[in-house]
Order: structure tokens, then C-alpha cells, then sequence
């Protein structure tokens, strides 16, 4: 197709944190809630994974958010309406566990807001009452806070600094919810990793059913290259393809934590040689 893998609309949300929406018709086709796509911007480009935030089977659009913190997605963020992305493959991964469970709490911080749209969408039209939790460091970089009170039942939001909503985190709203005696049948969270456990931790007493989505490393995202490894229940599992959800309560989060800083030097070398190639 002619058109394939062109950008359609940009547009910025936040410093550094853009939404594009993409022609992949047959990606469109087959997205379900929790998939995600792998880009790779050029030639030389290298393979990374960006979750699917909306679909369109009608249009064969897709939309992803991403932030521009290493050299690819920065090239991404450089790309305008018209360009081409060289690739795009999915949708990967396997779709959420969707149904009706009662009273539900959904959380996301930082970037992690772009899967939580798509949950929370979800979630309610399977008949549930849906509580989110939406966080960020600052108010400025919070996500999609409007689509998300529309879309929810009740929205609470956290800044680190404080500058809107409650003055901490994500798993602090959660937490004093359930002192209050809230009732939750299913917590899903998806963000930062340090957050993911966090909120582990507080619905762990509790005996919730809580759900997390992993960012680890991943190339190939079929389960051949195994950078995307994790240890859930202490077995060896591939977030690409036994994922990219997994129980909150069996994930090793220490190890995912440490595989995710394995490439910072590179990443910081490959960044300062972008700055520095001719414009």
C-alpha cells in the first residue's frame, strides 16, 4: 500500500511527548486492547516498541504516544504528516483480559497514560465502575486528563511536585483509598517501573487481583531474541509474546528494573552523536 506507514496527524501533549496517528490498515484490522507495535523509523533505525493507544479498522489508522528520550523516538518525533515510517509490525502481544469484575481501579503514571485510555475505555463498556488514577511528575506532563474524566467514573490525579491533584504518587492515592475501606475487585497499573511496584505492593495485603503491564528491553517481539525477558512466579517468561500483562504479585521487579539500565551508557553515546551529526 502506497500509504502504509504514513503519518496522517501530529501533535504534541506535553514537552517532549507526542501522539501520532498512523495509516497501518492491517494492524488496524486485527488491534485489540493491550497490543502494541513494534516501529523502526529508518533503514538504520533500530526496533522498538510503542503501545497501541486508539485504532481505527474503518480508517486502517492507528495511534501511538510516545516520549522522545532516546535516538529513535527522537527521529520519530522529527518526522511531520506526510513522512513514511520504514516499518511498523503488530499488533503484538496479548489483549487484555477484558471483562466485567465489579469495581476496578486503573492507574497510570507518566507515559504509561497511553495504554490506561484504552483500559479504562474497555473496562467500562464491559460494565464496570471504573476508578483512575492518573499521575505525573508535574502537572504539565499529565496525559489525556480530559478523555479520562469523560471516560471514568471517578479520576484522581498526582503530581510529584504537587502542582495539581494530590502531592505524591500514584500508589498513595491507592493506598488511601483502601484505607478508607474502597472496594476494588481488579487494580490494573501500567507506568514506571518503581510505580508498577509500588502499587503492587499496596494491593498486595489486600488480596486484589492486580495486573501490570512490563516495558522491559524488546527487539524482535516474537519471542526469538529473548531480550525481552522477565521473571514472573519465578519462571523465565517473554514479555512479547507471554505478555505484555502479567499477576503484579509474581513479577521480579528488582531484576526488570536492572535489565532496563544495561544499555544507558550506549543510549547516552547514541544521543550525543545525534546532537552532534550535521542537520
Amino acid at each position: 500500500m502506497a500509504n502504509e506507514f504514513e503519518i496522517l496527524e501530529k501533535e504534541e501533549l506535553a514537552p517532549g511527548i507526542k501522539r501520532l496517528v498512523i495509516s497501518a490498515p492491517l494492524i488496524a484490522e486485527k488491534a485489540k486492547v493491550g497490543q502494541f507495535v513494534i516501529l523502526r523509523v529508518d533503514e538504520k533505525g533500530e526496533r522498538f516498541p510503542l503501545t497501541l493507544v486508539e485504532w481505527d479498522a474503518k480508517k486502517g489508522t492507528i495511534t501511538v504516544i510516545f516520549q522522545e528520550v532516546g535516538v529513535s523516538t527522537k527521529k520519530l518525533g522529527m518526522l511531520k504528516p506526510g513522512d513514511h515510517i520504514k516499518d511498523a509490525v503488530g499488533p503484538l502481544g496479548n489483549p487484555s483480559e477484558i471483562k466485567k469484575y465489579g469495581r476496578v481501579a486503573v492507574i497510570g503514571g507518566g507515559l504509561g497514560t497511553a495504554l490506561m485510555y484504552p483500559q479504562v475505555s474497555a473496562l467500562k463498556q464491559a460494565g464496570n465502575y471504573v476508578v483512575s488514577i492518573l499521575g505525573a511528575r508535574t502537572a504539565e506532563l499529565l496525559l489525556l486528563e480530559r478523555e479520562l474524566e469523560n471516560l471514568s467514573d471517578e479520576l484522581y490525579i498526582s503530581t510529584d511536585d504537587g502542582s495539581k491533584g494530590f502531592k505524591g504518587f500514584t500508589s498513595d492515592v491507592l493506598k488511601d483509598l483502601l484505607t478508607k475501606e474502597e472496594r476494588f475487585d481488579y487494580v490494573f497499573a501500567v507506568g514506571p517501573v518503581p510505580m508498577m511496584r509500588a502499587v503492587a505492593e499496596v494491593t498486595r495485603p489486600y488480596g486484589i487481583k492486580t495486573v501490570v503491564s512490563l516495558n522491559p528491553i524488546m527487539v524482535d517481539g516474537t519471542g526469538m531474541c529473548g531480550a525481552c525477558r522477565v521473571t514472573v512466579g519465578g519462571k523465565t517468561r517473554f514479555a512479547c509474546v507471554d505478555g505484555p500483562e502479567f499477576d503484579a504479585h509474581q513479577v521480579d521487579f528488582r531484576e526488570l528494573m536492572n535489565r532496563l539500565r544495561i544499555y544507558l551508557e550506549e543510549e547516552r553515546r547514541a544521543l550525543q552523536l545525534l546532537r552532534n551529526s550535521p542537520k
